[in-house]
């Protein structure tokens, strides 16, 4: 009897084998044809934003301001210099807040409510689209000042800032070991120090990535700025009425009939386009082992 039956369970074994290898074909099979799908529509984007981009970069891009209708001059200098503020401003608000936060939830009681409320909280603004939060600080700044300004659209853009650092800067101090710490404190180092000179220096990498990309995700953002520092044609050294920026310049320029602005709107999205790959390669090398 246990002579027939072992072949029947190698038979009943290899018959799994055989199913498995299979289901692992299908599966990789099913996976490497989502990838392609995915490579081949950013292949093409990439294409056409540097085939319709990249011919219009010339010099005067960066020295003068967006033009009139079928004007054959003009740039980008003043949508440039707005974003460029908005974001630098928005990022000095926000990374400061999201450091402290996230080392507040690393540091101090992780597992209390108010740690796990927060982390909630932090959440839902991660998920949230950038339009409401455009339209949170339309409804709290730009209606109660009635203005449009440079001052509401970094604002907004400083609300998308901190969940960014918040989470990355959390984490990264959650992968410093405990004997880092308790090393420390053996020592007679006070908490404050510990989270300063040791624990915040070992994960100095990982933050200075979350901020990175969390500069790279606002540059690019369209809606926020639509709700708050929407947009003009000249050159404004100061954020206190509406701002040129070069998201919501792109948008109005391509959906514009003439021909000068569209030119404008894709070298704009080549410039975005190159900005942003630039700060994730920094952030490739600032989070690279050492």
């Amino acid at each position: 009897m246990s002579m027939t039956a072992a072949p029947a369970r190698d038979m009943a074994r290899q018959a799994r084998f055989s199913r498995r290898k299979w289901i692992n074909r299908i599966a990789l099979f099913m996976a490497l044809a989502a990838m392609l799908f995915g490579m081949f529509w950013l292949a093409w984007i990439l294409w056409e934003t540097l085939r319709l981009g990249f011919g219009g970069l010339h010099l005067a891009l960066f020295t003068e301001n967006t033009p009139p209708p079928n004007e054959e001059s003009g740039g980008l200098a003043n949508a440039l210099f707005g974003s460029c503020m908005m974001v630098a401003l928005a990022t000095v608000i926000g990374a400061p807040i999201g450091i402290l936060s996230g080392i507040h939830l690393a540091e101090y009681n992780p597992r209390g409510t108010l740690a796990v409320t927060v982390r909630f909280v932090n959440d839902l603004l991660l998920s949230a689209p950038s339009i409401v939060i455009g339209l949170f600080i339309y409804a709290t700044i730009v209606v109660r000042f009635k203005q449009f300004s440079g001052w509401a659209g970094a604002a907004a853009l400083a609300l998308i800032v901190i969940p960014v650092v918040i989470r990355t800067t959390e984490n990264m101090l959650a992968l410093i070991p405990a004997s880092l710490r308790e090393a420390a404190y053996a020592l007679g180092a006070p908490k404050w120090k510990v989270i300063l000179r040791i624990t915040l220096n070992a994960a100095r990498a990982g933050v200075v990535t979350g901020v990175l990309l969390a500069v790279a995700r606002i540059f690019g953002e369209t809606a926020p700025l639509l709700f708050t520092a929407l947009n003009n044609q000249f050159w404004s050294s100061g954020l206190g009425g509406p701002t040129a920026n070069l998201p919501v310049t792109i948008f109005q320029f391509a959906m514009s009939p003439y021909e000068n602005w569209q030119q404008l709107a894709w070298v704009g999205v080549f410039l975005i386009t190159l900005i942003v790959l630039g700060l994730n390669v920094l952030a490739r090398f600032f989070s690279r082992d050492k």
